[in-house]
């Protein structure tokens, strides 16, 4: 009994250091007079604090959890300040993107601007061209987006490489699985570096276990040989995925759709694939959850996609999610010269990353 009441008690102290609380005091610059400026925990999506800028400035305080991931967002600026609550007083000037403060939040803001700055100064130019002007450009931005996602990848290594001693990657953590994929994000955790115990790492990693489980369904295809199907290409035309498919060519097998966002921002990176490393032995097939043919053909052209496509425009009930246990997209299927599946779900630099090791540069 008295080894239990013990250990009760050192469970109410665990939870109650948890649950620490330190006082903020935020001081503001913006531009943005008469603007509203929101503090967000980023662990629970609550907004804890807002005000209004008056003057050219801002001011908040009051208090939260020790090191919680905090995020200063205005409400007419795209950009948002990320700072860990230590306890320690902050300056943020919303106009340049600074911050002065403990040594800590000083780092974490230039790690942001370096790493997600340039992404956000692109995305946000393209999304205020005229949708015309998009499209236009489509060839000129695209590569530039791919050249921001690689050095973005590069930048993300060396911040986990350089603050294993600090929580400053738990900040990045969710950007880092985006980019790299959960498994490599999961390894990032060997060794139990600072960051791992943090409550928004702890969170994202249940959330990766939990997707991890529904995705054990989909690994159990990787080293079996493909299952084939029929669907029609975009004249009509029927085709099995045998034709184009263990016929002495490498092959991805891409689940799709033209309404699906994040399928249309991948797919420059997918078209640079196929543009590098289809004259040595590399081909696609896509795959389309549309349900409208009208859409579905307008993105292929809009997209400039120039492999192959099929689709039985029967949107989530499609042949292909019921063979092969598709219930998100993008995805896809890696499949080698003799048909059997060799990787899957592959996005970014994991796609360029394996194909490097098919093919070499």
């Amino acid at each position: 009994m008295k080894k239990l009441i013990v250990f009760a008690a050192l469970a109410m102290a665990t939870v109650t250091a948890q649950a620490q609380q330190v006082k903020y005091t935020i001081n503001g610059v913006s531009s943005d007079n008469g603007g509203k400026v929101y503090l967000i925990d980023k662990l629970s999506g609550a907004t804890i604090d807002s005000t209004v800028v008056k003057g050219g400035k801002f001011l908040m305080k009051g208090t939260a959890t020790k090191d919680a991931l905090l995020n200063i967002r205005p409400t007419n600026i795209d950009w948002q300040t990320m700072m860990f609550n230590d306890g320690t007083p902050v300056t943020v000037n919303i106009n340049d993107s600074t911050t002065k403060g403990s040594p800590l939040n000083e780092r974490l803001a230039r790690y942001d601007v370096q790493i997600s700055g340039p992404y956000s100064r692109l995305a946000h130019e393209i999304m205020a061209m005229p949708e015309v002007e998009q499209k236009a450009k489509q060839n000129e931005w695209g590569p530039k987006l791919n050249k921001i996602a690689m050095k973005m990848a590069e930048d993300l290594n060396k911040l986990f490489a350089d603050e294993t001693n600090t929580i400053i990657p738990a900040a990045f953590f969710d950007t880092y699985c985006d980019v790299y994929g959960p498994e490599a994000a999961l390894k990032c955790l060997d060794g139990s570096p600072a960051f791992a115990s943090h409550p928004i790492v702890k969170s994202q990693v249940d959330a990766l276990k939990a997707q991890a489980a529904r995705e054990a369904k989909k690994a159990a295809y990787i080293g079996k040989q493909f299952t084939d199907l029929e669907e029609a290409d975009v004249d009509g035309n029927i085709h099995k995925l045998s034709e184009y498919v263990g016929r002495g060519k490498w092959v991805l097998v891409d689940f799709w759709a033209s309404w699906c966002g994040p399928c249309r921002a991948e797919m420059p990176n997918v078209v640079e694939a196929y543009e590098k490393y289809h004259a040595k032995g590399f081909d696609i097939v896509g795959l389309s959850f549309d349900n409208k043919k009208e859409p579905w053909v307008k993105a292929i052209a809009d997209l400039k996609m120039p492999w192959v496509h099929l689709s039985d425009l029967k949107g989530w009930r499609t042949v292909a999610s019921g063979i092969y246990e598709v219930n998100s997209i993008p995805d896809n299927l890696l499949i080698d010269p003799q048909g059997k599946i060799v990787a899957r779900g592959l996005r970014a630099q994991g796609l360029h990353q394996k194909l490097k090791e098919i093919f070499g540069e």
